[in-house]
């Protein structure tokens, strides 16, 4: 039996892309996720994250959706809000992986509405459990939480190395991100800025924070 986990990195940030990850191991192989001391990524340094990235992508199956700023503009333009961006991309990966079992963190308050509503995106019989800070209960989250979050650090440095600038981690309330964005001219934003985001919307509004 495989099961697959799926958790995401980088829902609430102003800069750069949602990233959605799933690993998948048979149930049995599992265990090994212990052996590499695989726990919840928001306790680890980026340096240990990389090195556990690394290490599940050799013994899983895993599989990387990247949702850049433009894309989650455009589709909020379209009234597609950010759970539904999220429950199209987690069901694309099963559709894709087509395990026998998968656990998804859920970013419903509902976890069962999100599991039925990702069921009728599946095209095939599977068993879903959506549960809240899954990543912190179950190893094979844990791991997809740690890939999500790897892929997220390397996408938002291709950023800082593209544009040669300096951010942060790009979430709002971060000091380096909000000084970032003061100095930017609101009529002219960069792609990898979400424009779509509340932040943006009230400095358009009153020209700063």
């Amino acid at each position: 039996m495989n099961i697959l986990g799926i958790d995401e990195a980088g829902r609430g940030p102003v800069i750069g892309p949602l990233i959605i990850a799933g690993v998948m191991l048979p149930k049995e192989k599992i265990r090994t996720l212990e052996k590499l001391q695989v726990k919840d990524s928001k306790k680890l340094t980026p340096r240990k994250r990389t090195y556990l990235a690394k290490k599940i992508k050799k013994i899983s199956k895993y599989y990387i959706k990247k949702i850049d700023a433009p894309t989650i503009d455009k589709l909020r333009q379209e009234g597609v809000n950010l759970n539904e961006i999220e429950k199209n991309a987690i069901a694309d990966i099963i559709n894709q992986a087509r395990p026998d079992h998968a656990i998804i963190d859920s970013v419903d308050i509902k976890p069962r509405r999100f599991e039925k509503e990702i069921k009728k995106l599946i095209k095939y019989q599977i068993s879903i459990k959506a549960e809240h800070r899954a990543d912190t209960k179950y190893l094979i989250v844990s791991a997809a939480s740690i890939v999500a979050k790897d892929q997220r650090e390397r996408e938002i440095e291709k950023i800082k190395r593209e544009y040669k600038v300096e951010f942060g981690s790009g979430y709002p309330n971060d000091p380096l991100t909000k000084k970032f964005l003061s100095q930017l001219d609101m009529n002219r934003l960069p792609d990898f800025i979400r424009k779509s985001w509340a932040t943006i919307k009230n400095m358009q509004k009153t020209g700063g924070f």
